[in-house]
């Protein structure tokens, strides 16, 4: 009778019976997410990417008086840090950034959910409550022991990680062998590493070195913060990271640096011990670590190695050598050093908190050689910065741009106590800087990244800009004048898309004499997010200049030069650098433009009366001369519930489009009526008409 009574008064309330996260790693949640390969039994998806789940309830789910809702909480294991949470509400339709949730699948008592993530949301892993409503209460379920954990996503473009090429994210990412490169200049070794990433414990001590750092949950969202935390926390120098430095003979109680061979045993070790350091590491065991770790977390990784590199311990920005009257080195002075090679990490990434076209590549380096901000790390820096020797821009960029393109100067002891300069190697800092190939075990150059080549105008203009900003800022000569000034100038609004793009770069002397110069210009691909892609053009232009003359030279991108390049949502950089022969005065700035994009041409053919059709036209010219396939237009406004959406198909090259919609207003008044398109090859195209409304 008991139980009678109880299930009378308890039929109505929604219980959860069962969650299930469909973490099989052949399933579909791990298949789309690229998680399958993680030895984990754990549900684990990549940030701004849907994820499906079942539950099962005590009776059918209604809708209409039924509610559904799933609290995630991101909260510290380890550590006293406040956690995160966050409430994921059912929903009907799903909508890009945010957190959310719809029903697909309805099969008795159970539910098939899809649930939408955020592209920024903190990584780690989140306990998972499903809380029910019904009108006879509130009821929750912990879904425990069924974890999620969230990881960076460089197949997402929202991502600050996103990554376009899938090869490069199969190497970066997937890839758990690598090749890291030793020995010297002319001597180039080469070792496989097993970064191990996917291994047994590796994603948990991942997360667990995190909590080491002491860096708010909220942070985990950033790749830079979390790039820098790690380059930090795999050195034990401050805040007992994962790995001890040894560079001694004696590696008595740990295991030599040279014997290691990958990084798993190495971050099991350290995970299992509670935060215990390992022992010992050398510049690649911290470099095959860091990649392993940050591989595992979901940021393209890979490890580089630069030969000849240079410890600058003084902030000079050159590498300097210290010899006295005799020409002998003079030890205690001399505290700079060259290493035979060195290995360090570079992370792909965007940088809002910089000047556009310094997101892509980001030295990370773990070695522990000098203090960052009062901690033994290096990085985020961006590759870009250090090839323009624009060393003001963070993280530790002097310090990189030393090791890569410092000069090494010989200083000789005078009489009277000073130094003065004796010779000046301007060419052999920063040798065959290498990486692994992506998808073979070649050796890829990439010092064509690092620095113009040697001896070359643009490098020396990098290494005298760079070295302003040093401990010795006159170390080379200063310009004995700037009198010349550079601009670059657009007409109007701007180049259209599918024409040439036409420029000015504008010159102006203000002195009584003549000045030549001549000019580097490239121009390049940038993602919206300031991420550089690739080089479209590049070239010399010889400069005259008369007293007091201003020169406008005008500057053609042709489309046919530019028409392979296009990325979504792309603009261009215009970068022209240079220096004044008679002054040597440097010339530099950098121009930021978009080629601009049709307009969709929207007429109403008829007054507008509510109740009565009405007929518009929309017209869309395809301004490039090349096929726009599987486009699509949305429709909206003018008093309609959803979006209208037409899949018109392939577009012909320069061809033009109309179409002819008929819609029934239903509200009186003044309506806008907006139409978009939605086309891989050409974005930001869209349009709108005020529409005036008469009462029927």
């Amino acid at each position: 009778f008991i139980n009678f009574i109880f299930n009378i008064k308890f039929y109505k309330l929604l219980m959860v019976r069962s969650v299930d996260l469909l973490k099989s790693k052949d399933g579909q949640n791990r298949l789309e997410h690229h998680t399958d390969a993680y030895f984990s039994d754990k549900l684990i998806v990549r940030r701004g990417q849907t994820f499906q789940m079942w539950v099962e309830f005590s009776r059918p789910f209604n809708p209409k008086s039924d509610k559904l809702q799933l609290q995630l909480k991101l909260d510290p294991i380890f550590s006293s840090n406040p956690g995160i949470r966050i409430s994921v509400p059912l929903v009907d339709v799903l909508e890009d950034g945010r957190w959310e949730m719809k029903i697909v699948e309805q099969k008795d008592k159970r539910v098939r959910l899809v649930v939408n993530t955020l592209p920024t949301a903190s990584i780690g892993r989140y306990r998972v409550t499903v809380e029910s409503f019904s009108p006879r209460g509130r009821l929750l379920f912990p879904c425990t022991p069924n974890d999620i954990y969230m990881l960076f996503n460089p197949w997402c473009e929202d991502d600050p990680v996103f990554l376009d090429n899938e090869e490069e994210r199969k190497e970066y990412v997937l890839n758990s062998m690598g090749r890291i490169y030793y020995g010297t200049e002319q001597q180039i070794g080469a070792r496989t590493w097993n970064f191990a990433q996917f291994e047994q414990d590796v994603l948990e001590a991942c997360l667990f070195l995190l909590e080491r750092g002491q860096v708010a949950m909220t942070e985990w969202r950033d790749p830079v913060i979390v790039s820098r935390m790690v380059s930090a926390l795999v050195n034990t120098n401050d805040d007992r990271g994962v790995l001890m430095g040894n560079w001694s003979d004696s590696f008595e109680g740990g295991t030599s640096p040279t014997a290691w061979s990958g990084s798993g045993d190495i971050l099991r070790q350290y995970y299992k011990g509670s935060g215990k350091p390992v022992k010992f590491g050398q510049c690649w065991v911290f470099a095959g670590v860091t990649a392993s770790v940050l591989r595992c977390l979901g940021i393209p990784t890979r490890c580089v190695t630069n030969f000849s590199s240079a410890h600058d311990t003084d902030l000079s920005l050159s590498t300097d050598i210290y010899l006295d009257e005799k020409l002998e080195l003079i030890k205690d002075e001399t505290s700079d050093s060259v290493w035979n090679f060195h290995v360090w990490n570079e992370s792909w990434m965007t940088r809002p908190d910089l000047p556009a076209g310094n997101g892509g590549w980001q030295v990370v380096d773990a070695t522990p050689q000098e203090l960052s901000q009062g901690s033994y790390r290096c990085g985020p820096t961006p590759v870009s910065a250090v090839r323009n020797g624009q060393v003001n821009l963070k993280f530790d960029t002097p310090f990189v741009f030393a090791e890569v393109n410092s000069d090494r100067i010989y200083w000789q002891k005078k009489p009277d106590g000073s130094f003065s300069q004796v010779h000046v190697d301007k060419n052999s800092i920063g040798q065959h800087i290498s990486t692994k190939a992506v998808g073979s075990d070649t050796r890829m150059d990439i010092t064509h990244l690092y620095k113009y080549p040697e001896g070359s105008e643009e490098e020396r203009i990098a290494v005298e800009t760079a070295s302003r900003f040093g401990s010795k800022p006159t170390l080379y000569l200063l310009p004995t004048d700037n009198d010349v000034s550079i601009e670059i100038v657009m007409d109007g609004a701007g180049p259209r898309i599918g024409e040439d793009a036409k420029l000015s770069i504008v010159l102006k002397n203000t002195s009584s004499k003549q000045r030549t110069a001549s000019l580097l210009y490239e121009v390049m691909v940038m993602y919206y997010t300031g991420v550089l892609k690739d080089t479209v053009k590049k070239d010399r232009i010889p400069v005259d200049l008369k007293p007091q003359e201003t020169k406008t030279i005008p500057w053609t991108l042709q489309y046919k030069e530019y028409m392979n390049h296009l990325v979504d949502q792309g603009a261009l950089m215009l970068t022209v650098t240079g220096r004044v022969s008679q002054t040597k005065q440097i010339l530099a700035t950098q121009f930021t433009f978009r080629l601009r994009t049709p307009n969709l041409i929207i007429k109403p053919l008829e007054d507008a009366v509510v109740g009565k059709e009405l007929t518009v036209q929309i017209t869309f010219q395809n301004p490039l001369s090349q096929v726009l396939k599987n486009v699509l237009f949305l429709i909206e406004g003018l008093g309609m519930q959803s979006i209208r959406k037409i899949e018109h198909g392939d577009v012909e090259k320069l061809a033009k489009v109309t179409l002819m919609e008929k819609f029934v207003p239903t509200v009186s008044g003044s309506q806008k009526l907006l139409a978009s398109m939605d086309c891989r090859l050409l974005t930001q195209v869209h349009g709108f008409a005020d529409i005036v409304v008469k009462p029927e």
